[in-house]
């Protein structure tokens, strides 16, 4: 009599290949992860805001949203960077490659990430870089030209943008981020190996199949 195959008994039969193969996805996903540069985040907000006479409180906040919406896209010009890399905070313009224009921009906008809460002006930074330091200074440059220059990328007059939070740097390199990229690995690791694992079950039922025709 043919013996019966589940799905579910060959996988706990074979369990200590699935646990070894996500293992070494683990391990694979974490050396991966080394290969690239560890870098750290600088946070800051600002918050933009326009005076509009008597309007309403609506009309008011979605104003403001566009404004920080427009001012978060124009921080990836290149004209913008210039503006940065003219100031006086000592950054290190090497670290963006500015002989090489593609590079450059490239680099630029993988360094920062902004976001605009829903329904307010208000502006989240993120600047990622392998210094610390350089991140912060980075961090602080980007906000002094939205606070003083702000209003020239943004459509309407009496457009004000203030720092409301300083930089906070974080304490431990964010990217790339070593848990994500671990518990992918060992996920994947544990997929490729059930399917490796169903694959063979399955050649099995129809080799005996084929058997006992």
């Amino acid at each position: 009599m043919a013996k019966h195959y589940t799905h579910f008994t060959p996988l706990v039969s074979s369990w200590p290949t699935v646990f070894l193969t996500a293992a070494v996805g683990l391990l694979v996903a974490v050396l991966l992860s080394f290969v690239q540069p560890l870098e750290y985040s600088s946070t800051t907000r600002v918050l933009a805001t326009q005076e509009l006479g008597s309007t309403d409180a609506y009309t008011a906040s979605r104003s403001a949203e566009r404004i920080a919406e427009d001012l978060a896209t124009v921080i990836y010009t290149t004209s913008f960077y210039d503006k940065v890399f003219g100031s006086d905070y000592g950054l290190d313009e090497s670290y963006f490659v500015p002989d090489n224009e593609r590079k450059k921009r490239m680099k630029w906008k993988k360094a920062i990430a902004t976001s605009v809460s829903r329904s307010t002006g208000l502006l989240t930074i993120k600047v990622y870089h392998t210094d610390v330091n350089q991140g912060e200074l980075l961090a602080f440059a980007l906000t002094d030209v939205l606070v003083h220059d702000g209003w020239r990328y943004t459509s309407g007059g009496n457009i004000t943008v203030q720092v409301v939070d300083d930089p906070l740097n974080s304490a431990w390199p964010v990217r790339p981020n070593l848990l994500v990229n671990a518990f992918s690995g060992f996920v994947l690791g544990a997929l490729a190996a059930i399917a490796y694992v169903l694959i063979q079950v399955e050649r099995v039922k129809r080799r005996h199949q084929f058997v006992h025709e």
